[in-house]
């Protein structure tokens, strides 16, 4: 019994010594890791931060959101001079970073109306409305890029459909508006089947469809050449 004790005793004081030497080794690899986990903690919060998940995000709003809004006001400004003058003056876009139930926010659009003096959401504007609102987005962003790109011009804009849900004095006030973009060596060309767009567009490309195939057919102040 006195031998088997003291081996057990033996035994017992060599795991002690192993589990001692073993605390050390953590108690040191917890030091050496504590400047890294506080450097993935700084990290891990600026990731979410940027991602738009963390509870200091207020607004939700990702880091490249953050910075194209800076750009998206200057695209509804430049929208807005040309939208005001399509819509009698009543409209002009303005950016929102306001969040929408629980979506990111940082890239909204709201619009102004003059006569109510209320601020909505685009979603709120009729179809005609909303074509010639997208169409101000598109010249004010081919503005904000021209003037950002060294002056390089974009001189071609093509639209496509959107003209039939105009009104008569709508239609009269973009087609202004496009004619002003002529002025200034523009081309744009109009892609519709509005019947009234005849009328008012002199150089057309009128394509007409058969059985056989297509062929087009240019017309510039009245006349017509086959092609």
């Amino acid at each position: 019994a006195l031998r088997a004790a003291g081996a057990a005793l033996t035994a017992a004081r060599e795991r002690v010594a192993g589990l001692a030497s073993l605390a050390r080794r953590a108690e040191e690899e917890v030091r050496r890791l504590g400047p890294l986990r506080a450097e993935h903690d700084r990290v891990a919060r600026l990731a979410g931060l940027t991602a738009g998940t963390s509870a200091e995000n207020e607004r939700r709003m990702r880091l490249e959101s953050y910075v194209l809004a800076a750009r998206l006001e200057q695209v509804a400004a430049a929208a807005s001079a040309r939208l005001q003058r399509m819509s009698s003056g009543r409209y002009t876009l303005v950016h929102s970073d306001a969040r929408a139930g629980t979506r990111r926010s940082g890239l909204g659009l709201h619009v102004v109306d003059a006569w109510t003096g209320n601020e909505r959401d685009t979603a709120t504007l009729s179809g005609g409305e909303t074509f010639f609102a997208s169409l101000a987005l598109a010249l004010g962003l081919a503005d904000v890029v021209t003037d950002e790109a060294g002056g390089v011009r974009l001189d071609t804009l093509f639209i496509d459909e959107g003209f039939g849900s105009l009104d008569d004095q709508t239609l009269d006030e973009v087609l202004d508006v496009l004619d002003s973009l002529r002025e200034r060596d523009r081309s744009v060309g109009i892609v519709s089947h509005v019947a009234d767009l005849r009328r008012r567009i002199p150089a057309q490309l009128e394509v007409a469809k058969d059985r056989h195939g297509s062929s087009v057919r240019l017309r510039a102040g009245g006349d017509g050449l086959s092609g």
